[in-house]
């Protein structure tokens, strides 16, 4: 029997991603649910995603919503629902609490008791980061995390909260977690679609905007492909795998490149390009936190200028950039059919050329 797959989120960049592989890699039909404020809004994405799925309409249906509303899946019918693969999340590093609390932690909260009332629910599948983890250091563990902090930013901790409210208050569902790391490309080729934190800090240093990093140069940076994570959230959701566990949707420390090397393969990238020689832009220097903050708070109030936007961009992770963790993921080892960690350095490379030759997606 064909089994009712919700995706939530379903228009957003991973949201979107795990939907393709769903429907390449299963016979399942799709519910695609996606935020939008109106019917309007609804309208155009949902002529969005029909003319990019023009070959599978008889396999989705769409519906929307707002996280913010009292009853967000009020249009899907419960009793159709098989599994659950819950996206929907504000993303942003630099996300206020108030929004953070009432879209990520809230908002699961409400997904949570929707799924309850699925009486053929066969999975529950929730999509965390690896910096739920918050300020921890040392080796993470794909287990619960203490819902206490310290986090760097509301991003991490509304996530972390509401991975304990699944496990406090749903833990009788049958439920997978997924924390995934930052999404660095979109392939292992480094080919960019969607732009984060790591992309706009690589843009100021190639133009020389910023001359000092918070941060160890020691501190493992744990970067992963749009692909990579879809295909393991697709794969997982579906797959005979035991109930109950967390996957660390990353690679190993050994995996992963320290920040320094991570810059320095920037800058080795950086220096085949005329412009870039040109500015005559040194590695930059890296600083403590308390300098960064002291900067950052002295250059708050000049909103005009460009520094102080650079530095704004960087200050909600920065805390991250001091502390060294070593994810675990034996979990995601052991139920990937082919788990596969790319050469870190390369992935890298492959993905600065991509943003140097299209100016950060402006010349495609």
């Amino acid at each position: 029997m064909t089994e009712t797959i919700l995706v939530t989120g379903a228009d957003g960049y991973i949201g979107s991603l795990v939907c393709d592989r769903l429907l390449r890699d299963t016979d399942a039909h799709l519910l695609l649910w996606v935020r939008a404020q109106d019917a309007d809004e609804f309208r155009a994405k949902q002529d969005k995603i029909l003319q990019q799925r023009a070959g599978m309409l008889d396999r989705i249906s769409l519906h929307h919503g707002n996280l913010y509303a009292e009853e967000p899946f009020a249009g899907v019918d419960a009793g159709v629902i098989d599994r659950i693969i819950h996206t929907a999340a504000v993303t942003a590093f630099n996300v206020e609490a108030e929004v953070a609390d009432a879209v990520n932690r809230e908002g699961t909260r409400k997904m949570l008791a929707f799924a309850r009332r699925c009486p053929q629910l066969k999975r529950f599948c929730y999509v965390s980061t690896a910096y739920a983890a918050g300020l921890a250091s040392g080796d993470i563990l794909e287990q619960p995390l203490p819902a206490a902090g310290p986090f760097a930013n509301h991003y991490e901790r509304s996530k972390c909260e509401a991975e304990a409210i699944l496990l406090s208050e749903y833990g009788d569902l049958p439920w997978h977690i997924y924390r995934v790391a930052t999404v660095i490309a979109h392939n292992d080729a480094g080919d960019v679609t969607q732009y984060n934190v790591f992309h706009n800090t690589m843009r100021l240093l190639f133009y020389g905007l910023i001359s000092t990093l918070p941060g160890v140069e020691e501190t493992p940076i744990y970067l992963v492909t749009g692909e990579f994570v879809a295909d393991a959230i697709a794969e997982l959701g579906v797959k005979a795998v035991a109930e109950r566990q967390i996957f660390h949707v990353c690679h190993r420390r050994e995996e992963s490149l320290p920040l320094g090397h991570l810059v320095d393969t920037c800058f080795k990238v950086f220096s085949t390009d005329e412009g870039f020689r040109k500015r005559r832009v040194l590695r930059p220097l890296f600083t403590e936190f308390e300098p960064f903050e002291m900067l950052a708070n002295e250059l708050r109030g000049l909103s005009g200028q460009v520094v102080s936007q650079a530095v704004e961009s960087i200050r909600p992770f920065a805390r991250q950039l001091f502390v060294t963790k070593a994810f675990q993921n034996d979990n995601l080892r052991a139920a990937l059919s082919h788990y596969r960690a790319p050469d870190p350095e390369q992935m890298t490379l492959n993905t600065v050329r991509y943003l140097v030759q299209t100016k950060w997606g402006r010349e495609i």
